[in-house]
């Protein structure tokens, strides 16, 4: 691809990073008629609509006047019968687009994959997906199918493919794509039902960090919620993980010592910091050693008492921020060797972990 090209894919990926992360109230009117035209498309009448403020209300309210058909559990979004339609539809869509835009290089695809529906798959997953799992939704936002059918990323490529090609679709496809381009453009997640359509509002608030080198972010919220929706649902998050809301507002040692979920705990951890957690469960220090992978900065064994120590260790690589992440690994007891157990959690001997240049 040409610099010009490349220059003019950055400006779609970061369009399309932009409504991916917008916080804007929906545009209700656009994606009323948006959906309609979808269920005009499968041969359906539109549907009344029931706008709800968050993901969490929108999977644990009926309808008003909603009567659930025998084929619609209320409790199964993903045996509705109309999800599986819309997703036939985005697939045949799809099909007919791929067909009629010709690609004139492949390092064009390669570009387009990479740098521009990867990123934004990404993060549409590391942040609005995170945030509708943790609406507790037990058939997973109706199936995968439903979500990947919503996911903005196969509209952001055959965006990218008009914009960036010169072949045009037929006014019959444009009709086609044109509901969905509005849907992720306009509101939140969508539940059809044959005579109602739930529709989310977007979050007010959504808090990220980078995690990528083409605009990819991840959920990420040192002092508060990295989710908001207007009704007052919120998410935390500390580096990509979900964690509930006292890890971020209300740390307690007792709590992450209880705590079952690993993650939950490792992030927990970090987020007191590890010095102050050692020093308030009084952990023993079994030994300091300057680390042979890591040039600059030391490994610290503890002894936490239980079954197992703890290696406090420096990231090999810096943070985006230039800052190094002091960590925590669990490793057996049986260690006494900063250096032996930081080879442990490589699968290497103490003198192999010493002979390495460096570690990341």
């Amino acid at each position: 691809m040409s610099a010009i090209a490349r220059h003019a894919a950055a400006e779609i990926r970061d369009e399309w990073l932009a409504r991916v992360l917008c916080t804007e109230p929906a545009d209700r009117p656009a994606a009323e008629a948006a959906i309609s035209e979808l269920y005009r498309l499968i041969g359906l009448d539109p549907p009344r609509f029931h706008w709800v403020p968050s993901p969490v209300t929108a999977v644990m309210t009926v309808p008003p006047g909603h009567r659930p058909r025998r084929d619609e559990p209320p409790d199964r979004p993903s045996a509705w019968p109309l999800p599986l339609a819309f997703h036939r539809l985005a697939v045949e869509l799809f099909g007919r687009v791929g067909m009629r835009i010709d690609i004139p290089e492949s390092s064009v695809e390669s570009y387009l994959r990479w740098d521009i529906v990867e990123p934004v798959r990404r993060t549409r997953t590391a942040t609005l997906l995170t945030a509708l799992r943790a609406a507790d939704d037990p058939t997973g936002f109706g199936g995968r199918f439903w979500r990947d059918t919503q996911c903005v990323s196969w509209v952001a490529r055959f965006d990218a493919l008009r914009r960036l090609t010169s072949t045009a679709a037929t006014p019959e496809l444009d009709r086609r794509l044109a509901p969905w381009t509005t849907l992720a453009r306009s509101c939140g997640p969508w539940w059809p039902r044959r005579d109602v359509c739930v529709v989310s509002e977007r979050p007010a608030e959504i808090r990220t960090e980078p995690a990528g080198d083409h605009g990819e972010v991840r959920l990420h919220g040192a002092d508060g919620p990295a989710v908001r929706y207007r009704d007052g649902w919120t998410v935390h998050a500390w580096h990509g993980t979900r964690v509930p809301s006292w890890v971020i507002d209300d740390p307690d040692v007792r709590r992450i010592e209880n705590e079952r979920n690993v993650e939950v705990r490792r992030c927990g951890m970090e987020r007191i910091g590890w010095p102050a957690h050692i020093d308030a469960v009084g952990m023993t220090l079994l030994g300091v050693a300057p680390d042979p992978g890591n040039p600059g900065h030391e490994l610290r064994l503890y002894d936490t008492g239980r079954d197992a120590c703890v290696l406090l260790a420096v990231n090999g690589s810096p943070e985006r921020d230039g800052t190094r992440r002091r960590y925590g690994l669990t490793v057996p007891r049986r260690l006494t060797d900063p250096v032996a157990a930081a080879g442990w959690t490589y699968g290497l001997s103490a003198d192999q972990y010493a002979a390495l240049a460096r570690r990341t």
